[in-house]
Formats: structure tokens, sequence, C-alpha cells
């Protein structure tokens, strides 16, 4: 009797802090693709979960049994396709989610931020190790030049390398440890967001406004489970749509031809998630100091709660602050397009240009605070 009063009293803690949760009543639709974000992962993981059944991690077979699996297997197509296009759909979802942080200045939430901020970067980790599986052309070469940026660290650079092939070349021990790793990593990730939700849970959720909003909020069920719902039906909507109608739209060409060690690709390119910062790191002429651009790219959002010792919390009530984000968003649209093209001028002259206003983003929107901290107090 007593266990049952436990178990049932946990049970209530939990249906608590899910369904009765005080959530600000003035949150819009952006803040919904958080719960997106979280059923995309669970697309992901249990469809290569299904995968990974059918799929060998040898150099020899790796491009075959994607073969088999969209021939052979019964509805393995529509797998490897929710599967393909699913990472997609969730870096578009955690491009979404970051801008809404960026746009009202939801970094405030300091623990949750940094949180969020890694799982942003191991997501990308996970997304580059996937990308290499199927051992097509642009999976091999691609593996090629992301893992040689290593050796630009001094002294151990290549040891680190040699580390990640586990070899002098990519060879059949790199493919098994990125196949171990792509598979473990989404359940590290999953443990992070149980860590991202207990914060947000702790220190409330971020609103609009930006103040606080403890005198005005409501239960999240119904409300807001509602919203949510809605929310994940348009998301699997556009995901079916996507597979069925253009599944290959987001995809390289030269990755449906088996890897090739002896031909090299005439462009060379990753996923287009990755095009932003993959033009960041062309546009540096020095290499570990297109490496060093590279990581501050991504990275650069964590220092982003430094700026919470402002009194005003949000920015976007100004009409220049407004400008300056959607000129930011635009950047990273270009970048992501320079990014597709050789390196050849004009191109390599604007991915320059784009990096330093990229940047210089940052530099103006810390000194824009200062400016109205000043102006308004």
């Amino acid at each position: 009797m007593k266990m049952y009063f436990k178990k049932n009293f946990n049970f209530m803690k939990i249906k608590k802090s899910i369904l009765y949760l005080p959530t600000p009543i003035n949150i819009n639709i952006l803040w919904n693709f958080g719960s997106i974000l979280g059923i995309c992962l669970m697309i992901q993981i249990i469809s290569g979960l299904f995968l990974s059944m059918h799929y060998t991690p040898n150099i020899y077979n790796a491009f075959n049994s994607i073969i088999n699996i969209i021939h052979n297997i019964n509805y393995g197509w529509i797998i490897r396709l929710i599967h393909m296009n699913g990472a997609s759909m969730y870096f578009l979802c955690m491009f979404i989610h970051i801008g809404r942080g960026l746009y009202y200045n939801s970094y405030y939430l300091m623990i949750t931020w940094l949180i969020g901020s890694i799982i942003f970067i191991v997501s990308m980790a996970t997304a580059f190790l996937g990308y290499v599986l199927p051992w097509g052309q642009m999976s091999y070469w691609g593996a090629t030049v992301i893992t040689n940026l290593m050796s630009a660290i001094p002294m151990i650079g290549n040891e680190i390398v040699m580390w990640l092939w586990g070899g002098f070349s990519i060879n059949n021990a790199t493919l098994n440890r990125f196949y171990s790793l792509h598979f473990i990593l989404p359940f590290i990730i999953l443990m992070m967001i149980l860590l991202h939700l207990m914060s947000l849970h702790i220190t409330g959720s971020s609103n609009p406004l930006g103040v606080s909003s403890d005198f005005y909020k409501i239960s999240f069920h119904s409300y807001f489970t509602i919203k949510d719902i809605q929310g994940f039906l348009f998301m699997i909507l556009f995901l079916i749509i996507l597979c069925y109608l253009n599944p290959y739209m987001l995809n390289d060409p030269e990755n449906f031809n088996k890897a090739n060690a002896m031909i090299t690709p005439i462009h060379i390119q990753p996923e287009w998630y990755f095009l932003f910062a993959y033009a960041i790191l062309r546009s540096i002429p020095n290499k570990l100091g297109g490496v060093i651009a590279l990581m501050l790219s991504i990275m650069i959002i964590m220092i982003l709660p430094l700026m919470i010792k402002f009194k005003f919390k949000n920015m976007f009530i100004f009409f220049f602050n407004q400008i300056l984000f959607w000129t930011f968003v635009m950047i990273v649209i270009l970048l992501t397009w320079i990014g597709m093209k050789p390196i050849e001028y004009p191109f390599m002259m604007i991915g320059q240009i784009l990096t330093f206003m990229y940047f210089f983003y940052y530099i103006i929107m810390f000194n824009l605070y200062n400016f109205w901290e000043n102006k308004i107090f």
C-alpha cells in the first residue's frame, strides 16, 4: 500500500510539472518549436533504430545496404526518406527556435540557454556523422575535408586526425566509429533535453515582453497542448509532403555514387544546414584561422547570456534592432547560398564580406544594449 501511494504521488508530481506547468499567457506560436524539436528527435531516433537493423557499417557493403533498404525491405524506402529529410526538418526548427531566442532575448535564462546551445552543437556533430554513413561520394569527401581540419591544431592536430580515422586514411575503422557515435549521440541529446526542460521548469519560460509574468500565467494544459498538437500535425504533414513529392530536393546528386577515393568531386559541400559555417570556413585563407572562425560561428551564441547584466531585457521593440535582426537573418541565408558556390571570384569575396558582417552583428548588438540602456535609464 505504501509503495502504491509513493508511485501515485510521483505520477501526480510528474503530471503537475508537465500538464499544469504555469506558462506565460502571452507566448506566441514561436514558442511551439521547442516541443516540435522534441517530436523531430523522437522521429529521428525511431527511424534510425529501424534503419540500424539493416545497415552494414562496412566500407564495402554500406552503400549496397542502403540500396537494399530502399528496394528490398518492406517500407524501407519511406523509413530512409523520413530519417534523411527529418534531419533537415530538425535543423529548420532548430534555427527558428534559436532565432526566436535572439529576437526576444530569451538568453537571459542563462542555464537553459547554455544547455540548449550545447544541444545544438552536439546535434550538428551527430548530423555530420550520419551524413558519412551512406558512403557515397559526397559522404566520403565531406568526411575527408572536415576531419582534416583537425590537423590545423598545433602540435596534436595530426594525432587527433589519425585517432578519428583509426589509421592513416579514412577506412573501415572510420566508418565503424562514426556509426557507433551516430547511434549513441541522439540518446545523449535526449538526456540533455531533459536537463533543458528541468532548467526551464525551474526558472519559468520567457515571454515576448521579457518581463516577469508570474501574475499572468495559465496552466499549460489544455491551452498550450492544443497549440503544440497543431504544430506537430503541420510539421509531420510538411515532412510527409517532402518525402513523397520531392524527397531528394535537399540532397547532393553526387552522393548517389559510391565512395571512390580515386575520384574527387568537382565541388565538395556538406548538407544545407552546415553551409553557413562552411562558407565562413572557406572565407579565411589561413587553415587554423578558418577552423577557429568555424567554431566561433557556432559557439558564439554561448556568450549571449553575458548581456543579462543590462536592465532592459528586451530590445525587439526598437525599430533599429528589428532591422538589425532581419539583416542578420539575410546574412545567414546568403552565407548558406555562398557555401554552395565554387571557391572563385566573386563568391570568395562575397563570403568574406558576409563573414565579417556575421561576427560584426554580435558586436553591434552588444553595443546597442549599452546605447539604449544609457538613453533610457
